[in-house]
C-alpha cells in the first residue's frame, strides 16, 4: 500500500517550505537583476550625455545661443534643446555662427578645439607665476 498521511503530509509541508525558500531566493535575484539593469541603463545615459553637446537659447535678447557639453549643469537651467552628435553641432554652428561656448564645461575640448579666441579664461585655466 502506500505511505501512510502523517508521511505524505510531513513531505508535502517540506516541500512547501523548500518552494517558499527558492521563491524567495528567485525574489531577491530578480531584485539585484532590476537594480543592476536599471544601474546599467544610468550609465549609458551618463556616457550619453559626456558625448554628446546641447544648444541653449540666448539668455537675452541680445545674447547668442550656447554650446554645452550634454552633460553640463548649466545647460538645463537656460533651457536647452536636445543632445547632438558631432554633425548635429556643425550643422548648429553653420546655423548659429556668432554661437558662443560655455565658460563652464568648455565644449571646445570635446570637439577636440582650441579654445576659442575672445572667451575669458576659467578661473582655473589662469596660470599664477
Amino acid at each position: 500500500m502506500g505511505m501512510p498521511i502523517a508521511t505524505r503530509l510531513e513531505k508535502k509541508r517540506t516541500l512547501l517550505e523548500w518552494l517558499r525558500y527558492q521563491a524567495a531566493v528567485t525574489q531577491r535575484e530578480i531584485r539585484e537583476l532590476e537594480a543592476q539593469d536599471a544601474e546599467e541603463k544610468r550609465r549609458r545615459e551618463v556616457a550619453r550625455r559626456e558625448r554628446a553637446w546641447v544648444v541653449s537659447a540666448p539668455r537675452s535678447d541680445e545674447g547668442h545661443p550656447v554650446l554645452h557639453r550634454g552633460n553640463c549643469g548649466l545647460r538645463a537651467r537656460y533651457g536647452a534643446g536636445e543632445l547632438l552628435d558631432l554633425d548635429g553641432v556643425m550643422g548648429a554652428v553653420q546655423e548659429y555662427p556668432d554661437m558662443e561656448m560655455c565658460e563652464v564645461c568648455a565644449p571646445w575640448g570635446n570637439l577636440g578645439l582650441d579654445k576659442p579666441v575672445g572667451q575669458p579664461a576659467r578661473q582655473a585655466e589662469v596660470e599664477f607665476p
